[in-house]
């Protein structure tokens, strides 16, 4: 078996949870990861960042990343891996933010082959699920294998460890 590599977007700060603006010390998906990495203790992480601020408060977060996905950006991101040839298995995980992954995800994405590759990907929500970022994963990552993902309620994810553990598993 090979290496391991979790990627992932989160964001602390203002976030919706169960429909109220709440600030949070740390990002759901970051927690998602970390429990993740605790599973699978050699992998490597890697958290995708933007080199460009994100907006602090939860609406201008939201109008942001609206304008950022009908124009389809691809914003940069920070200290971008040269290279995930060392990897055989790739967990890709972020918040759904309008029936997708951040932007900033499929900068990460796409700057590898993915020829051979298994990917795993997981998303945290407060309802809306995986949206289509299944299918644009798919379609940003071509010859990988795209395995079943998970898909967690960002306000119940320190509840979800076990569920982590048996997806991993499985």
């Amino acid at each position: 078996m090979g290496k391991t590599l979790i990627a992932y977007f989160s964001k602390a700060g203002e976030n919706n949870v169960n429909g109220d603006i709440v600030k949070l010390d740390k990002g759901n998906t970051e927690i998602a990861a970390e429990y993740i990495k605790e599973f699978i203790e050699d992998a490597d992480m890697f958290k995708i960042e933007t080199v460009e601020a994100l907006p602090e408060k939860y609406e201008d977060l939201f109008a942001k990343v609206k304008v950022d996905q009908s124009a389809n950006m691809r914003p940069e991101i920070k200290n971008c891996p040269g290279s995930i040839d060392q990897y055989d298995t790739v967990y890709i995980g972020g918040p759904n933010y309008v029936e997708s992954y951040p932007m900033a995800v499929f900068t990460f994405l796409e700057n590898f082959n993915w020829e051979g590759k298994i990917i795993k990907p997981f998303i945290t929500h407060e309802g809306s699920a995986f949206g289509h970022a299944i299918e644009d994963i798919t379609a940003s990552c071509p010859g990988a294998v795209i395995k079943d993902g998970l898909s967690i309620h960002g306000a119940d994810v320190r509840g979800y460890k076990i569920y982590i553990k048996r997806w991993i598993r499985n």
